[in-house]
């Protein structure tokens, strides 16, 4: 698997060069460097990482973290340069693999090696999708907005009434929502921090948590932008899209329904809409919120609620985006979740019915778009139902799965060359 995930990277970073960028892993080792993009990202990768060591060496790394983010800004601010923290944080992370590598053996070896690919993956992994996003607007110089936007008549237009009632609430409500929508990864690590928190003691992770179904998630997704190509509402029907939008739209007027076609577009903008990430990870972090404390459930239901008020209220995504994306979570959760139950006949079956409703979802916002605008009121239920059906499935199978043990293979124990008597 880590073969095949370098693999997928140096791929990628190949791609980005193709079109005269740098690619995530480059990018990644600049910031050991220069100023980091989100020194957030970097320190709650290192609080990712962190889990498998003890409290000692948790205050050690911190303190040296910070002690060596004021060297950073000092010098930074000596020279002129662009301030920023988190370089601290990720010189830690790699002191971490150099010493599991060099002064750790045997299972202690291994645990450090696992908390430090988890903290890289995950700032590897947002590269990823910068580079992601680039490829698609290189590479896909049509998009389908008007196809989902006619189709998103069966559903009310939801991003045209989210975004006027985000209008309505003012700089408040704007700035809260953009806080949520930009800090995902923040609630991310919390739920996941909360799900890890005895790897130390038991000197393991869990089969099955948070960061898997993220990257998973990351992995799988911008390969739909490819196939689908979409760039939301305040780009195709409002003033962001400038020359290249249909016109001026977004929120006050829903665009009417017509034949739509193919539209070009420029070659900055990313096809990112379909499915909506942000909703699919949100999702993720409300499911897995659910076995935690009262706080924690909260705050995974509020990130859920506040995500979809940003998807819609800033115009980054139709409606239909968030159902495609929901599917698309669950079906996800319910093939990872199934593994470490031998592929039973439920989880079987589910995968394969969340994977036909997804697949069912595109091809009838493709195809069906102009019926679906002309019937509403049988193509709305139509596809709610859809996609409550996964969620309904979803929840049955999981509280069937909750209620026995996962099946866990453990190495047989080595045995001992015993001495023989003499």
């Amino acid at each position: 698997m880590s073969v095949v995930t370098l693999g997928f990277f140096i791929a990628l970073e190949i791609a980005a060069r193709h079109y005269g960028e740098l690619g995530p892993l480059t990018n990644q080792a600049r910031e050991l460097i220069f100023a980091p993009k989100s020194g957030t990202v970097l320190y709650v990768s290192m609080a990712l990482m962190m889990v498998v060591l003890t409290w000692r060496q948790r205050f050690i790394a911190v303190g040296a973290a910070v002690g060596i983010d004021v060297v950073f800004w000092l010098v930074r601010r000596a020279v002129g340069a662009e301030m920023m923290f988190g370089n601290g944080a990720l010189w830690v992370t790699v002191a971490c693999a150099v010493i599991a590598v060099t002064r750790r053996t045997g299972r202690e070896r291994v645990l450090l090696l696992q908390g430090v690919g988890l903290a890289l993956l995950l700032v590897t992994g947002r590269k990823t999708g910068y580079t992601w996003l680039l490829i698609t607007s290189k590479t896909r110089p049509t998009v389908l907005d008007q196809y989902v936007a006619t189709a998103d008549h069966a559903l009310g237009n939801p991003s045209w009434l989210v975004g006027r009632i985000v209008e309505a609430t003012g700089t408040v409500g704007a700035h809260v929502l953009e806080w949520v929508y930009i800090q995902l990864a923040v609630a991310a690590v919390a739920v996941a921090l909360y799900q890890l928190r005895h790897v130390a003691a038991e000197r393991r992770f869990p089969r099955h948590h948070l960061v898997r179904t993220f990257l998973v998630i990351g992995l799988l997704g911008p390969a739909i932008y490819m196939i689908f190509p979409v760039v939301g509402p305040i780009f195709a029907y409002g003033a962001d899209g400038g020359q290249w939008a249909v016109a001026n739209l977004w929120p006050d007027t829903p665009p009417p329904v017509g034949t739509p076609l193919a539209m070009p577009f420029d070659e900055v903008t990313p096809r990112n809409c379909m499915p909506s990430l942000h909703t699919a990870w949100a999702t993720a972090i409300f499911i897995h919120s659910r076995k935690g404390p009262l706080a924690l459930r909260f705050a995974g239901a509020f990130w859920l609620i506040a995500t979809l008020g940003a998807t819609l209220g800033f115009g980054y995504h139709y409606g239909a985006d968030i159902l495609a994306g929901v599917v698309f979570t669950l079906t996800i959760e319910t093939a990872l979740r199934a593994i470490d139950y031998g592929w039973d006949r439920s989880g079987i079956r589910l995968a394969c019915y969340g994977a036909a409703v997804f697949t069912a979802l595109l091809l009838s916002y493709r195809y069906l778009s102009v019926e679906m605008a002309h019937y509403p009121w049988v193509f709305g239920p139509l596809l709610v139902l859809a996609t409550a059906s996964v969620i309904y499935g979803y929840a049955r199978t999981a509280k069937r799965w909750d209620r026995k043990p996962v099946q866990v293979h453990l190495p047989e124990p080595r045995r001992e060359s015993q001495p023989e008597l003499v």
